[in-house]
């Protein structure tokens, strides 16, 4: 009997055996691809205090996590609804004295408040990598690629790759295009929605042009350069360049310069993953700075639970029944060859319903 206390809040689901299957394989797949490429996995607690959480990436809200107060300490507590920021804090104490560049790769849960309307869901599996102190253009290539390589291990097909500059306008407007901090912010803005009146309105004519530069690549990068008076966006565009021909054809690539959505503490370059059919993004990454230190890093994170639909289906795994009095030595050594097994309770049960395939019979596993 299901009554309106065992409903779920909005936002949040059960993965039931089948999920959490495809969802424990994924994870692992993903972290050995981390791994192959020497990126060492840590496990950073679920809460820490709030101050740790809201202090090293520029533009990270602790609004937008559940907060409550520590008995012990008396002090404010936060819910991560991001690995990131737990990776930096690691990197800054902790492994400090560790050689540079650190690469470090994680998985866990996180939480967040609300959602919005781009993604409702308010609990994720987040898997990724970071590389702590670089955030060049080989850097920037070696995480892509391998943000690449865990979506391919996973069994994800048809990767895009869609490229942003986070501080174009930042640069564009210390530069050739001048503004005033808030003008920049109102720019911004207009451009998150592609509203070319809007632009106008506050000032930003000069960025009108940035509104087309997006779509595939090379189309995109060409209005990119044809826009960069003076040569502002020099190594940018040469960066992102380069990073295309190290991925060459491994996915399909697109640019759209001024995205910010998910971008809050990315510097010079961005990045979203996308695959196939799969309901918004798989992904983001980028470069950034951990404040506290001001060390570079460039990474990335996915989140397995939007990758679910994609994920191809196992073939069923075989189950042994173990009747009542088997031999507990020949179920040992077929464990140990990969066999699960369920042991019989009772001697009313039938195999057959419970999710067999084989029984235990003269220390063999025989089929049904």
């Amino acid at each position: 009997m299901t009554t309106t206390d065992d409903l779920l809040p909005e936002g949040l689901a059960d993965n039931l055996p089948a999920q959490s299957a495809l969802l424990t394989h994924a994870m692992r797949a993903a972290l050995g691809a981390m791994d192959a490429h020497g990126y060492d996995r840590v496990s950073p607690p679920l809460i820490e205090f709030e101050k740790s959480l809201g202090s090293r990436m520029d533009g990270l809200q602790t609004r937008a996590m559940f907060r409550f107060v520590d008995p012990a300490s008396l002090r404010t507590l936060a819910l991560r609804s991001d690995i990131t920021p737990q990776i930096g804090r690691i990197a800054a104490t902790a492994l400090a004295d560790s050689p540079r560049p650190l690469r470090l790769c994680y998985a866990g849960e996180v939480a967040r408040i609300a959602a919005d309307q781009l993604d409702p869901v308010r609990q994720r599996l987040q898997v990724g990598a970071e590389l702590i102190g670089a955030d060049s253009v080989a850097a920037a290539s070696e995480v892509v690629l391998t943000a690449i390589e865990a979506l391919e291990a996973v069994g994800i097909e048809q990767i895009s790759v869609d490229f942003t500059l986070p501080d174009l306008v930042t640069t564009l407007a210390s530069g050739p295009f001048p503004l005033d901090e808030d003008q920049a912010d109102a720019v911004r803005r207009e451009l998150d929605s592609k509203d070319a009146g809007g632009l106008k309105a506050v000032g930003g004519e000069a960025f009108l042009p940035l509104i087309h530069a997006a779509g595939p690549f090379d189309e995109a990068l060409a209005k990119l350069r044809a826009i960069d008076a003076g040569g502002a966006l020099a190594s940018r565009i040469e960066g992102l360049e380069q990073v295309a021909a190290a991925i060459g054809d491994r996915a399909r690539m697109t640019l759209d310069p001024t995205e910010r959505h998910g971008f809050e503490y990315q510097s010079w370059f961005g990045f979203t993953l996308y695959a196939g059919n799969a309901r918004g993004a798989l992904g983001r990454g980028g470069t950034y700075l951990i404040r506290g230190t001001d060390e570079p890093a460039t990474g990335f994170s996915i989140y397995l639970g939007q990758a679910l639909p994609l994920l191809p289906a196992g073939e069923p795994r075989a189950m042994l029944y173990l009747p009542l009095g088997h031999d507990r030595q020949a179920a040992a050594r077929l464990r140990s060859e990969g066999w699960r097994t369920l042991a019989a309770l009772s001697d009313d049960e039938d195999p057959r319903t419970l999710g067999c395939t084989h029984r235990l019979a003269a220390g063999a596993a025989t089929p049904l």
